[in-house]
């Protein structure tokens, strides 16, 4: 079966290879007032928090949100199967994936990545843990990268397709099986799947689970505070995005149960003092001053394809966003338009989608979506569409040859961002491209 298995992934290697297109050029930026949005939009959340509606109520929406969270430790076996998880061995060919030298990979890279995947152990260990620290779930068992033609605009470096998403410290995930040389496991969080070293992650009793699960939770609000254990020693930042179970408090700090190490498989626990500054225990409610606040935090990080460098991209910031508001978002940008109340822009056109966007769009609440990417719309300057979102970059076109204008990061833009680029690509514009709308809150 072992042999037939890996057969039947190199039978589909060979059927798999795309054409490359053509070398391009790149460009950064480097001042934003080369940028006609961001040097006349105000790049201040408090600005456009004065459009939130206060005192809206998603209780209904809230109290889903750590059934959700926890629902990896209440699953016996995977819910996915086997043909699910085996995509990136499919989708990915030697003819067209670069490693770190920007050389083209070798088959024998691919031979050593399906027999370290073991996926003839799959759904076999079947264990639920946490994560110790943020960790980057990866398609193949390894850090090495994949890239597509480095010389083309829009790869290279930073897009490694083998990078997943990143989950962060002390998240529920389950254990799924190890690799081969068990230096690496298979594992699920609520929201994604992928490879994580396995000195990244400690198997839990279940009385640990249950308590864990059953406690009072807090929920991070600021980036970057460092976070200790009893005896001082440094465990990790603090990230928006970020929940710790709760073993006591006083007036001025939560004690959270955390755990960053181990002894076999054994978990090393330790109650963490987390000031009530940087965490709440109360779930957010949708004020200005809430949203604007969080708005900032998040800002905070650089853009980061799928997390890298524990850094954000589109949907991972919206995910993280909303979360200590109770708003439980999946992981990628297709998954985040389905949510909530869903309205089509697909065959409109631009005047069109403005007016619908304009006449039904909720400040802060709703996502605008195009294929590849997600954004957050907070409501309009100048009587332009505004929205908040963090992005590589601008797509330009000059003599039939693609480029980048790379902002990379958290910005507000309007919805032609870019447009008064000399070598600006229209056919790539956001409204454009818009294809839908999602009140998440409905």
């Amino acid at each position: 079966m072992r042999y037939f298995f890996i057969v039947f992934i190199l039978f589909l290697f060979a059927g798999c290879s795309q054409h490359v297109s053509k070398p391009d050029i790149k460009k950064s930026v480097p001042e934003s007032l080369d940028i006609y949005d961001l040097a006349n939009i105000p790049q201040d959340a408090d600005y456009f928090s004065k459009f939130i509606e206060n005192n809206v109520s998603i209780y209904d929406i809230q109290k889903k949100y750590n059934s959700r969270y926890f629902s990896v430790w209440n699953i016996d076996k995977p819910r996915e199967s086997i043909e699910s998880i085996v995509w990136p061995f499919i989708a990915f060919t030697p003819s067209r994936s670069y490693g770190e030298n920007l050389q083209l990979h070798k088959q024998s890279f691919f031979d050593e990545m399906i027999q370290s995947a073991n996926f003839q152990e799959y759904a076999t260990l079947n264990k639920k843990g946490v994560t110790l620290n943020e960790v980057d779930l990866r398609a193949f068992p390894t850090i090495r990268p994949l890239l597509r033609d480095p010389s083309m605009a829009g790869e290279g470096f930073p897009f490694d397709y083998l990078q997943n998403s990143t989950v962060h410290a002390n998240s529920p995930i389950f254990i799924s099986h190890y690799s081969e040389d068990r230096a690496w496991a298979y594992v699920f969080s609520s929201f994604a799947s992928g490879w994580i070293r396995a000195s990244e992650f400690v198997i839990l009793e279940d009385d640990d689970r249950e308590f864990w699960q059953k406690s009072e939770q807090i929920y991070i609000v600021k980036e970057g505070a460092a976070i200790y254990d009893a005896n001082g020693d440094f465990l990790y930042k603090s990230k928006i995005g970020m929940s710790f179970a709760i073993i006591s408090e006083d007036e001025t700090s939560y004690k959270a149960l955390t755990v960053a190490s181990r002894i076999g498989t054994r978990a090393i626990y330790s109650s963490s003092t987390i000031p009530k500054e940087i965490a709440t225990k109360e779930i957010l409610n949708l004020s200005a001053e809430n949203l604007s606040e969080i708005t900032k935090e998040v800002s905070k990080t650089n853009y980061g394809w799928g997390g890298m460098y524990e850094q954000r991209d589109c949907s991972s910031m919206l995910r993280d966003m909303f979360t200590p508001f109770g708003i439980w978002l999946p992981r990628n940008s297709y998954q985040q338009s389905k949510v909530g109340k869903i309205i089509s822009l697909k065959d409109m056109s631009e005047e069109e989608k403005i007016i619908t966007i304009k006449e039904k769009a909720i400040p802060f609440q709703t996502l605008l979506y195009k294929k590849g990417h997600i954004v957050l719309y907070v409501g309009t300057y100048n009587d332009d569409i505004v929205v908040f979102h963090n992005t590589w970059g601008i797509k330009t076109k000059k003599d039939g040859v693609e480029g980048r204008l790379i902002i990379g990061r958290a910005i507000f833009s309007t919805l032609k961002l870019g447009e008064e680029q000399k070598d600006y690509d229209k056919s790539s514009e956001l409204l454009k491209n818009m294809t839908s709308m999602n009140i998440i809150t409905e």
